[in-house]
């Protein structure tokens, strides 16, 4: 039975960024937000900057390039100012609020904003890649206008770990976006983080990336 003990931020580097936005890259339908994430954190060369450790994450060991690293990660890089947060696996229900008080309170003194990307099963294929925003706060909603995402005006829930931390965000007054993006409800989906990452997160935070593999990926799976 899980204790949901306290998770911890071990910060490894100093990051001197001026008023970063985080963008969460936590895996959901599609996967969308996770190959979104990954794909900015390595066209924007972003730095390991920490880990986020709890005893309430899976005992698992994950690995790149041959070496064992720890399943919650943070990237950061001040040219531009982001912070990308990452998870190799889906994280259980047990962890969501042990996660998501750690963001706000012990790591929320590091980003100026959040972004987050809550993948949701399309109805139709002429639907996948739809975008909708929402918004904790008046601020939040006059940046979604700015870029032309269109305000989600239905009621809805955000569930999972996106939901905890949102929630969190809320409460603890840290301004933050969800982008609600439908997606392929069985199989990865590079071609709606494309156009996640070209119709919003680009004019957002303002950085340019190369989508180009994205669209050979969803070209494949299709």
């Amino acid at each position: 039975m899980a204790n949901q003990d306290p998770a911890t931020f071990d910060q490894l580097t100093e990051l001197e960024a001026t008023a970063p936005t985080l963008i969460e890259g936590l895996p959901g339908v599609g996967l969308v937000a996770s190959i979104t994430v990954n794909l900015l954190t390595r066209q924007l060369d972003l730095e390991h900057h920490g880990n986020i450790v709890s005893d309430d994450f899976p005992s698992v060991a994950t690995f790149q390039n041959g070496l064992v690293r720890d399943l919650v990660r943070v990237y950061g890089g001040v040219d531009p100012n982001v912070l990308t947060l990452q998870s190799d696996l889906a994280l259980p229900p047990y962890s969501f609020e042990p996660l998501a008080k750690c963001i706000i309170g012990e790591f929320s003194t590091e980003f100026d904003r959040a972004i987050f990307i809550a993948g949701v099963p399309a109805e139709s294929e002429n639907r996948i890649g739809d975008i909708a925003g929402i918004g904790t706060t008046e601020a939040m909603l006059d940046d979604l206008e700015q870029v032309n995402i269109e305000r989600a005006t239905d009621p809805g829930i955000i569930g999972g770990t996106t939901g905890a931390i949102v929630k969190e965000c809320y409460h603890g007054e840290v301004p933050a976006i969800v982008l609600i993006v439908r997606a392929h409800p069985f199989l990865p989906d590079p071609g709606a983080a494309q156009r996640v990452i070209n119709e919003a997160l680009e004019p957002l935070v303002e950085f340019s990336i190369d989508t180009s593999e994205l669209q050979q990926e969803a070209d494949e799976i299709q």
